[in-house]
């Protein structure tokens, strides 16, 4: 494998684990500049770039000249290639709207790897974002859903994590099309935040319950928020009205761990 000199020897070490071929590897900088002067950025935004980012790098770019691996595309999303970014921060916080004008700005299916270095260890988490084309204007990307993991620590790997960075190894994935590659890193994404809930990492063996994972995460999110919702109702509620409320609130905790059974 070629040297990246990236810096971070835990993150470099977990690329070359990735088995990337070396006719992909790009490794240049993107600089600020340029997400500044082509990308609408707001005011939250351009603080975020100028205090959170250290570094942007494009590692690698797969493409059929690049790798054995075809091109998709139909009416709504052109996956003809994909770009892998890593994007250096200082603190975690920021890393999801930092994604989000990253993704805007690169006219790209992006697979980003973010870092941050916290308390001296080096810490990594993966976006990706499901983008389609603008039907109004085919120069454009629409983003329909931002996918971050949680943040992983590099070099103590517990047994999720670990089975979940092994799961991105480009062999372990499907080289029918650059699209069916992305929906699949985006399937270990999901069962990454589904093991955050169930204390183990359980990849789904095909699309459709894949697909199933995913509503069943969405759906206890959900059930998550009107839980919040109802306790921050109680404390302003009469004494009758906590009662109800707790009685809905252990009904959706029920509901919760039927769920948890089924990711």
């Amino acid at each position: 494998m070629a040297e990246l000199n990236i810096g971070l020897p835990h993150f470099e070490a977990f690329l070359n684990t990735l088995g990337v071929p070396d006719s992909c590897l790009l490794n240049k900088p993107l600089y600020k500049k340029m997400f500044l002067e082509h990308t609408n950025l707001d005011a939250r935004d351009k603080k975020a770039l100028k205090e959170n980012v250290e570094k942007i790098r494009w590692l690698y770019t797969l493409k059929p000249s690049t790798i054995h691996i075809a091109p998709y595309s139909d009416e709504l999303r052109d996956y003809s290639e994909l770009a892998v970014l890593h994007v250096e921060i200082n603190e975690t916080k920021h890393a999801e709207r930092i994604a989000h004008f990253i993704n805007r700005a690169i006219p790209y299916p992006l697979i980003i790897f973010f870092t941050a270095n916290q308390e001296g260890k080096e810490h990594l988490a993966l976006c990706l974002a499901d983008k389609r084309l603008n039907k109004a204007d085919k120069e454009k990307w629409v983003i329909e859903e931002q996918l971050l993991t949680q943040w992983l620590v590099l070099g103590e790997s517990n047994d999720v994590n670990g089975a979940f960075l092994n799961s991105l190894q480009l062999a372990t994935l499907p080289f029918s099309n650059f699209w069916q590659v992305y929906q699949a890193l985006s399937h270990r994404v999901i069962s990454l935040k589904c093991a955050e809930i169930t204390g183990r990492y359980h990849l789904a063996q095909d699309a459709d319950k894949s697909q199933q994972q995913r509503e069943n995460l969405q759906q206890y999110q959900q059930i998550q928020l009107e839980i919040k919702k109802l306790r921050g109702q109680i404390k302003q509620a009469a004494f009758n009205q906590q009662v109800e409320l707790n009685t809905q609130i252990k009904k959706h905790e029920q509901a919760l761990k039927q769920l948890a059974e089924c990711l």
